[in-house]
């Protein structure tokens, strides 16, 4: 087993974004342990599939412990997981607040955790979240509390983290997207979407897939949150 090749873990994915990094870091010879509730096994030996629900402990740490077992070494985490709900805050049921907060908060805690203390160790490693520019900037028709409460969680935690470990030669970052066109878009809404950015298009899931990976080659960046929005979050 080689120890010298890069090891990163990428949650949600076997679709969208999570699919487009997946094989963004393999295009960059890197070897990928690729999580998601319905990930199939991969062909490919240097992807290790885990399958299971982020927001469950068990399953992060085995993405750290088995990507160790495979790899030899873990060296980035691509917190890419994430549910979205979009309704009026009074809708909201009870079900819907566990759901939300469970795999974009539970889920990042699990992992990050996990992976910081086998990076620390290693005196080194890159943590990146994706959150949303909704927190930055709320738009009317697009009800997002929720997401808003749950990922500005995250890109607070980012900030707190990069400071905590700067020193410990780990950075941790956020990519902060527009609505990106994935599956979760029915075709029929994009002209919609797409209105929304001033730069009138959606993003492509390659827009967020270049952001991650300028992060994970810009060694003096840390602490940051990169809005890949076309222009949503500066203004309309």
């Amino acid at each position: 087993m080689s120890t010298s090749r890069k090891v990163v873990a990428v949650t949600g994915a076997s679709q969208g974004i999570g699919a487009g990094l997946v094989q963004a870091f393999r295009d960059r010879g890197y070897a990928v342990i690729a999580n998601s509730r319905s990930i199939k096994p991969s062909n490919d030996p240097d992807i290790l599939t885990i399958a299971g629900d982020i927001a469950d402990r068990d399953v992060a740490e085995r993405i750290i412990s088995e990507g160790l077992a495979r790899f030899g070494r873990i060296d980035t985490v691509v917190n890419n997981a994430g549910v979205f709900v979009a309704k009026p805050f009074t809708d909201y049921s009870a079900d819907d607040y566990s759901n939300v907060l469970s795999i974009n908060v539970d889920g990042f805690f699990n992992l990050t955790q996990a992976a910081l203390k086998v990076m620390e160790k290693q005196g080194s490693g890159h943590v990146v979240s994706i959150t949303t520019s909704l927190v930055d900037h709320a738009i009317d028709g697009v009800p997002s509390v929720l997401a808003s409460l749950s990922k500005g969680g995250l890109n607070a935690a980012t900030r707190s983290l990069a400071i905590e470990y700067a020193k410990r030669g780990i950075r941790v970052n956020a990519v902060s997207p527009g609505i990106i066109k994935t599956p979760l878009h029915a075709p029929e809404t994009h002209e919609w979407l797409a209105a929304l950015h001033p730069v009138a298009r959606m993003g492509e899931i390659s827009d967020v897939v270049q952001a991650v990976l300028y992060l994970e080659s810009a060694g003096f960046v840390t602490g940051e949150i990169l809005h890949v929005d076309g222009g949503q979050s500066a203004g309309h």
